[in-house]
Protein backbone atom coordinates (compact mmCIF):
# COMPACT_ATOMS: atom_id res chain seq x y z
CA UNK A 1 0.00 0.00 0.00
CA UNK A 2 1.33 3.50 -0.56
CA UNK A 3 0.49 6.71 0.41
CA UNK A 4 0.95 10.54 -0.81
CA UNK A 5 1.68 13.13 0.85
CA UNK A 6 -1.60 14.39 1.26
CA UNK A 7 -2.74 11.21 3.16
CA UNK A 8 0.07 11.49 5.61
CA UNK A 9 -0.84 15.45 6.38
CA UNK A 10 -4.17 13.70 6.74
CA UNK A 11 -3.27 10.70 9.07
CA UNK A 12 0.23 12.60 10.93
CA UNK A 13 -0.92 16.14 10.66
CA UNK A 14 2.23 16.98 13.57
CA UNK A 15 4.55 15.20 10.86
CA UNK A 16 4.89 11.92 13.31
CA UNK A 17 2.37 9.29 13.41
CA UNK A 18 1.33 9.54 17.28
CA UNK A 19 0.63 5.76 18.35
CA UNK A 20 -1.46 5.69 21.61
CA UNK A 21 -0.35 2.49 24.06
CA UNK A 22 -1.03 1.41 26.83
CA UNK A 23 1.80 -0.40 28.98
CA UNK A 24 1.17 -3.59 31.54
CA UNK A 25 3.38 -6.14 33.09
CA UNK A 26 1.22 -8.75 31.21
CA UNK A 27 1.67 -7.43 27.37
CA UNK A 28 -0.66 -8.55 24.85
CA UNK A 29 -1.83 -8.29 21.24
CA UNK A 30 -3.07 -4.93 22.60
CA UNK A 31 -1.31 -4.32 26.03
CA UNK A 32 2.75 -3.01 25.43
CA UNK A 33 5.34 -3.98 27.73
CA UNK A 34 9.20 -2.69 28.13
CA UNK A 35 12.29 -4.33 27.10
CA UNK A 36 13.88 -5.58 30.00
CA UNK A 37 17.03 -4.09 28.73
CA UNK A 38 16.60 -0.96 27.66
CA UNK A 39 12.77 0.27 29.51
CA UNK A 40 11.74 1.17 26.04
CA UNK A 41 8.18 0.22 25.27
CA UNK A 42 7.44 -3.08 23.07
CA UNK A 43 4.73 -4.97 21.71
CA UNK A 44 2.45 -5.87 19.22
CA UNK A 45 0.81 -2.28 19.11
CA UNK A 46 4.30 -1.25 18.80
CA UNK A 47 5.40 -3.08 15.98
CA UNK A 48 2.36 -2.36 14.21
CA UNK A 49 2.85 1.63 14.77
CA UNK A 50 5.96 1.62 13.66
CA UNK A 51 5.30 -0.16 10.33
CA UNK A 52 2.24 2.04 9.80
CA UNK A 53 4.58 5.31 10.12
CA UNK A 54 6.37 3.50 7.67
CA UNK A 55 4.29 3.59 5.11
CA UNK A 56 3.37 6.83 5.66
CA UNK A 57 6.76 8.06 5.50
CA UNK A 58 6.96 9.36 8.86
CA UNK A 59 8.64 8.38 12.38
CA UNK A 60 6.71 6.80 15.15
CA UNK A 61 5.97 8.63 18.31
CA UNK A 62 4.55 6.43 21.41
CA UNK A 63 2.32 8.59 23.56
CA UNK A 64 2.11 6.06 26.40
CA UNK A 65 -1.61 6.01 28.70
CA UNK A 66 -2.43 3.88 31.97
CA UNK A 67 -5.04 1.54 30.02
CA UNK A 68 -7.36 1.83 27.31
CA UNK A 69 -10.15 3.62 28.78
CA UNK A 70 -7.69 6.63 29.42
CA UNK A 71 -6.59 6.22 25.38
CA UNK A 72 -10.07 6.11 24.50
CA UNK A 73 -11.22 9.66 26.82
CA UNK A 74 -8.23 11.63 25.17
CA UNK A 75 -9.39 10.87 21.88
CA UNK A 76 -11.09 14.21 21.42
CA UNK A 77 -7.78 16.17 22.34
CA UNK A 78 -6.05 15.45 19.05
CA UNK A 79 -3.43 13.93 21.73
CA UNK A 80 -2.87 10.85 19.32
CA UNK A 81 -3.43 9.84 15.81
CA UNK A 82 -3.80 5.83 15.68
CA UNK A 83 -4.30 2.97 18.32
CA UNK A 84 -5.16 -0.28 18.58
CA UNK A 85 -7.43 -1.48 21.64
CA UNK A 86 -10.38 -3.64 22.22
CA UNK A 87 -14.06 -2.78 21.10
CA UNK A 88 -17.52 -1.95 22.73
CA UNK A 89 -20.34 0.10 21.95
CA UNK A 90 -19.29 2.50 24.48
CA UNK A 91 -15.51 3.09 23.32
CA UNK A 92 -17.37 3.90 19.69
CA UNK A 93 -18.85 7.17 20.75
CA UNK A 94 -15.45 7.99 21.12
CA UNK A 95 -13.48 5.84 18.23
CA UNK A 96 -13.88 4.88 14.47
CA UNK A 97 -12.41 1.11 14.67
CA UNK A 98 -10.55 -0.33 11.43
CA UNK A 99 -11.14 -4.37 11.52
CA UNK A 100 -10.51 -6.23 14.32
CA UNK A 101 -7.19 -8.19 14.43
CA UNK A 102 -6.92 -10.49 17.42
CA UNK A 103 -10.23 -12.02 19.46
CA UNK A 104 -8.99 -13.24 23.04
CA UNK A 105 -10.86 -14.85 25.81
CA UNK A 106 -11.33 -13.45 29.12
CA UNK A 107 -11.25 -15.02 32.16
CA UNK A 108 -10.24 -14.28 35.72
CA UNK A 109 -6.84 -14.88 37.79
CA UNK A 110 -7.71 -15.95 41.29
CA UNK A 111 -5.80 -15.34 44.47
CA UNK A 112 -4.29 -18.21 46.93
CA UNK A 113 -7.11 -19.34 49.19
CA UNK A 114 -10.38 -18.08 47.37
CA UNK A 115 -12.69 -20.71 47.06
CA UNK A 116 -13.29 -19.91 43.16
CA UNK A 117 -12.31 -23.16 40.76
CA UNK A 118 -14.68 -22.21 38.17
CA UNK A 119 -16.38 -19.43 36.04
CA UNK A 120 -19.83 -19.99 38.24
CA UNK A 121 -18.20 -19.46 41.60
CA UNK A 122 -16.97 -15.76 40.85
CA UNK A 123 -20.72 -14.53 40.71
CA UNK A 124 -21.58 -15.23 44.09
CA UNK A 125 -22.28 -12.36 46.53
CA UNK A 126 -19.35 -11.13 48.69
CA UNK A 127 -16.57 -12.34 46.05
CA UNK A 128 -14.65 -9.31 44.88
CA UNK A 129 -14.24 -8.99 41.74
CA UNK A 130 -11.51 -6.20 39.99
CA UNK A 131 -10.32 -5.46 36.17
CA UNK A 132 -8.51 -2.04 34.84
CA UNK A 133 -10.90 0.68 35.18
CA UNK A 134 -12.75 2.43 32.10
CA UNK A 135 -12.15 -1.34 29.73
CA UNK A 136 -13.75 -3.23 27.66
CA UNK A 137 -13.06 -5.95 29.57
CA UNK A 138 -14.75 -4.17 32.82
CA UNK A 139 -17.72 -3.37 31.71
CA UNK A 140 -18.34 -6.44 30.28
CA UNK A 141 -17.72 -8.17 33.70
CA UNK A 142 -20.27 -6.07 35.03
CA UNK A 143 -22.71 -7.20 32.39
CA UNK A 144 -22.33 -10.77 33.14
CA UNK A 145 -21.83 -10.91 36.81
CA UNK A 146 -25.36 -10.86 38.58
CA UNK A 147 -25.11 -11.96 42.45
CA UNK A 148 -21.37 -9.50 42.89
CA UNK A 149 -19.96 -6.72 41.25
CA UNK A 150 -16.87 -5.43 39.38
CA UNK A 151 -14.32 -2.80 40.64
CA UNK A 152 -12.76 -1.07 38.59
CA UNK A 153 -8.92 0.14 39.04
CA UNK A 154 -6.52 2.41 38.02
CA UNK A 155 -4.14 -0.12 36.72
CA UNK A 156 -2.54 -3.50 36.49
CA UNK A 157 -0.21 -2.88 39.42
CA UNK A 158 -2.83 -2.09 41.74
CA UNK A 159 -4.75 -4.98 40.86
CA UNK A 160 -1.82 -7.76 41.60
CA UNK A 161 -1.35 -5.77 44.79
CA UNK A 162 -5.50 -6.10 45.76
CA UNK A 163 -5.00 -9.90 45.07
CA UNK A 164 -1.56 -10.34 46.93
CA UNK A 165 -2.98 -8.60 50.24
CA UNK A 166 -6.80 -10.49 50.08
CA UNK A 167 -8.31 -7.12 49.15
CA UNK A 168 -9.48 -8.57 45.82
CA UNK A 169 -10.31 -11.89 45.04
CA UNK A 170 -10.80 -12.70 41.00
CA UNK A 171 -9.22 -10.39 38.79
CA UNK A 172 -10.57 -9.95 34.63
CA UNK A 173 -8.61 -9.94 32.18
CA UNK A 174 -7.25 -11.40 28.51
CA UNK A 175 -6.50 -15.23 29.41
CA UNK A 176 -2.92 -15.10 27.81
CA UNK A 177 -2.28 -11.39 30.33
CA UNK A 178 -3.35 -13.73 33.39
CA UNK A 179 -1.37 -16.82 32.43
CA UNK A 180 1.88 -14.29 32.60
CA UNK A 181 0.59 -12.48 35.69
CA UNK A 182 -0.22 -16.10 37.73
CA UNK A 183 3.51 -16.93 37.55
CA UNK A 184 4.26 -13.42 39.38
CA UNK A 185 1.17 -14.50 42.26
CA UNK A 186 1.95 -17.66 44.22
CA UNK A 187 -0.83 -19.94 44.56
CA UNK A 188 -2.92 -18.56 42.48
CA UNK A 189 -4.73 -20.09 39.19
CA UNK A 190 -6.69 -18.97 35.96
CA UNK A 191 -10.31 -20.11 35.24
CA UNK A 192 -10.57 -22.77 32.25
CA UNK A 193 -13.62 -21.52 29.89
CA UNK A 194 -14.18 -17.71 29.34
CA UNK A 195 -17.24 -15.07 30.42
CA UNK A 196 -16.33 -12.43 26.91
CA UNK A 197 -14.29 -12.51 24.05
CA UNK A 198 -12.73 -8.95 23.43
CA UNK A 199 -12.14 -7.92 19.66
CA UNK A 200 -8.98 -6.37 19.45
CA UNK A 201 -9.14 -3.62 16.34
CA UNK A 202 -6.90 -0.56 15.93
CA UNK A 203 -8.96 2.22 15.83
CA UNK A 204 -8.71 6.34 14.87
CA UNK A 205 -10.67 9.45 16.76
CA UNK A 206 -14.17 9.59 15.26
CA UNK A 207 -14.60 11.79 12.15
CA UNK A 208 -11.37 11.29 10.82
CA UNK A 209 -12.20 9.15 7.36
CA UNK A 210 -8.64 9.77 5.97
CA UNK A 211 -7.09 8.58 8.90
CA UNK A 212 -10.15 5.74 9.03
CA UNK A 213 -9.37 5.02 5.59
CA UNK A 214 -5.48 4.46 5.93
CA UNK A 215 -5.24 1.94 9.30
CA UNK A 216 -8.53 -0.12 7.55
CA UNK A 217 -6.47 -1.03 4.39
CA UNK A 218 -3.02 -1.37 6.66
CA UNK A 219 -4.76 -3.65 8.49
CA UNK A 220 -5.99 -5.95 5.49
CA UNK A 221 -2.57 -5.46 4.00
CA UNK A 222 -1.16 -6.75 7.33
CA UNK A 223 -3.47 -10.12 7.97
CA UNK A 224 -2.70 -11.13 4.14
CA UNK A 225 1.51 -10.72 4.17
CA UNK A 226 1.53 -12.43 7.29
CA UNK A 227 2.66 -9.17 9.08
CA UNK A 228 0.36 -9.88 12.14
CA UNK A 229 1.18 -13.49 12.32
CA UNK A 230 4.82 -11.79 13.14
CA UNK A 231 4.19 -9.68 15.69
CA UNK A 232 2.27 -12.31 17.62
CA UNK A 233 5.11 -14.93 17.13
CA UNK A 234 7.96 -11.90 17.93
CA UNK A 235 6.27 -11.26 21.18
CA UNK A 236 5.73 -14.88 22.26
CA UNK A 237 1.39 -15.16 21.16
CA UNK A 238 2.36 -17.72 18.66
CA UNK A 239 -1.03 -19.05 20.00
CA UNK A 240 -2.98 -15.88 19.42
CA UNK A 241 -5.05 -16.45 16.35
CA UNK A 242 -4.88 -13.48 13.81
CA UNK A 243 -8.80 -12.81 13.14
CA UNK A 244 -10.18 -13.53 9.75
Amino acid sequence: MSTGSDVSRAVAPTGKLRVAIAISPAPGPFWAGRDAKTGQPRGVAVDLGRAMAEQLGAPEELVIFENSGAITDAAASGAWDVTFVPMDPERAKKLDFGPVYNIGESTFLVRAGAPIEKLEDVDKAGVKVVGVKDTTTIRATGAWLKNTKAVGVANVEAIMAQLKSGEADAFAMSREALSDLAKTLPGSHVLPGFFFQAKTATAVPKNKPASLAFVTAFIAEAKASGLIRKAFDDHGFGDQAVAP
